[in-house]
């Protein structure tokens, strides 16, 4: 096993690792982000099933549409809940990021589950929330949270959609508050003049104030569960990036915002490291190396208070259990490259 003093053959010191993360009991949300491509997924599966070795039970969340869990573990998952083969305590499911609104909101042909009775106001709903920026994520997030809070497991990996739609996510309670807001204003200056119609429609009784009910409730979720990320010993994001300009200029984007949402991180994840011998005759290696050394090097400059975690580009794809547990154990054991 290797120790806290490992060093590569450039006498790159390949500590810290991810065992803070795993040791930190009190944690109750983990995020995993970065620029597409990056070994994100990989990498949030190979959280989770560490943290399934410590924790009484793992749930893992993938918020991206290209639903990469499903790859990763060769088992097909969806948005309901379900145990990945060969765990007895860690779970996975897959949410579309876009389809949740539509589900909450639009109405359906038969009118069973428009607030409105069926006539067509569910569909108007939908275009006022679009008209909102962000709002698509916000709500879908918000109806996964309400989800995930009934669940009662123990910690929750979020495989998190590129980038952008996770900054996106981490905005959703002021998104959410305004949609909340204009659908007030809807209710007060409508609200009598609809439910009227309902009426003598012979609606089912439910009116504008139950989807604005629905609405509040989701409201308080996402409160509460923004609390909650915003407090360290429940909340931390782990950023994955490959050494590279471009992932390191997103790294930095995305943790100046983390840090101004008051969200913690303090780990960074840095993927597909070329690790060639000192008599490797591959100019293309050695000259990648050369280049990675440098983004490595800045990396540790900017973050110098982070866990920067280096890990090899390796000669197969991760997939499927056996491989992502042998990766799994690389983010708390320090990988040391062939002489």
């Amino acid at each position: 096993m290797a120790t806290s003093t490992t060093v590569d053959y450039h006498g790159e010191a390949l500590e810290p690792t991810l065992q803070s993360i795993i040791d930190q009991k009190t944690l109750r949300w983990v995020f995993v982000g970065g620029k597409g491509g990056v070994g994100k997924t990989t990498t949030s599966c190979s959280l989770a099933i560490q943290l399934a070795k410590v924790r009484k039970s793992v749930l893992l969340i993938s918020t991206d549409p290209a639903h990469n869990l499903s790859d990763a573990f060769g088992q097909k998952f969806g948005k309901e809940a379900r145990l990945v083969d060969g765990f007895s305590n860690l779970s996975a499911m897959e949410i579309d990021p876009h389809g949740s609104i539509q589900d909450l909101l639009a109405s359906n042909s038969d009118g069973q589950d428009d607030p409105l009775g069926g006539l067509g106001m569910g569909s108007m709903m939908q275009d006022l929330a679009y008209s909102i920026p962000g709002v698509d994520e916000a709500m879908s997030f918000a109806e996964v949270l309400k989800q995930v809070k009934s669940l009662s497991y123990d910690v929750i990996v979020f495989d998190t959609a590129p980038t952008g739609h996770t900054l996106r996510f981490l905005q959703f309670p002021t998104v959410l508050e305004k949609a909340l807001a204009k659908i007030s204003q809807l209710s007060s200056q409508f609200g009598p003049m609809l439910n009227s119609i309902l009426g003598s429609r012979g609606g089912s009784g439910q009116n504008i104030d139950e989807l604005l009910q629905k609405m509040e409730s989701l409201r308080e979720t996402i409160s509460e569960v923004n609390s909650q990320f915003k407090d360290p010993d429940l909340t931390t994001f782990v950023c994955v990036c490959i050494a590279e300009f471009l992932s390191l200029y997103e790294t930095e984007r995305m943790i100046q915002e983390l840090t101004g949402y008051n969200i913690d991180t303090h780990a960074i994840v840095v993927n597909q490291l070329l690790y060639p011998k000192k008599d490797n005759p591959c100019e293309q290696c050695n000259a990648r190396r050369k280049m990675q050394k440098k983004y490595l090097d800045q990396i540790e400059e900017l973050y110098e208070d982070f866990n920067v975690v280096k890990m090899p580009l390796l000669v197969e794809e991760v997939r499927g259990k056996e491989k992502l547990e042998r990766f799994s154990e690389m983010l708390i054991h320090p990988y040391v490259p062939p002489e």
